[in-house]
This record gives C-alpha cells, sequence and structure tokens, in this order.
C-alpha cells in the first residue's frame, strides 16, 4: 500500500468531512509524534496497533564477508516495534479484521 492509497483509505473510512490532504496532515503528524518521542527515548503505545520504542546496540565486533577482515561496528540506536497482541490476532486469522469503507 502507497502513501496515497493509505490516505484515500484512511478519508474514506473516518466518515467524516476530512479532505484527503487533511488526514495526510493528521498521518504525518502521528509519524512526527512517533519520530521525536522514539528519539528522546519514550516509548509510545498504541492501543490494538503496538508499541514503538528505542533500543540500545552494543560496539562488537563483525566480519567482512567477502575478505575475512574483522570490523568494528560502534555501538548504536535503533526503533523497534512491537505488534499488540489484537495485531498478532488478525494477523494469524485468530480475529477478524475491521471492515473498511470502500474507496472511490
Amino acid at each position: 500500500m502507497l502513501k496515497s492509497d493509505l490516505i484515500a483509505q484512511v478519508a474514506a473510512n473516518a466518515g467524516t468531512t476530512l479532505s484527503k490532504s487533511e488526514v495526510e496532515k493528521v498521518l504525518d503528524s502521528f509519524r512526527d509524534v512517533i519520530q521525536a518521542s522514539v528519539k528522546k527515548g519514550d516509548d509510545v503505545s498504541y492501543p490494538g496497533l503496538g508499541k514503538f520504542s528505542r533500543v540500545q546496540r552494543k560496539a562488537r565486533q563483525a566480519r567482512n564477508p567477502r575478505t575475512g577482515e574483522a570490523i568494528k561496528v560502534p555501538a548504536s540506536k535503533a526503533p523497534k516495534f512491537t505488534a499488540s497482541a489484537t495485531l498478532r490476532s488478525v494477523v494469524n486469522g485468530k480475529a477478524t479484521a475491521p471492515k473498511l469503507a470502500k474507496v472511490s
């Protein structure tokens, strides 16, 4: 699903008078809040979807697969998403997916 498809589907499913440009602003704001919060180290939970968090990766030794040479990989931070039990149930077919409005 492309961003434009997502925007159209959310606009149709919302059942309000929001235009596609307004829906795009809301989705972009949602993304920005997630990014800023996770960067600070805060976890962001969205019930029914999951939790966004930040993990710390330690420095380690790796090997170049072509040459076998040892490489130092520096410590870093990475984003992590953990799906909620509800989302896992829907994906695994144990729960029904929400009905979506038709996109015109």
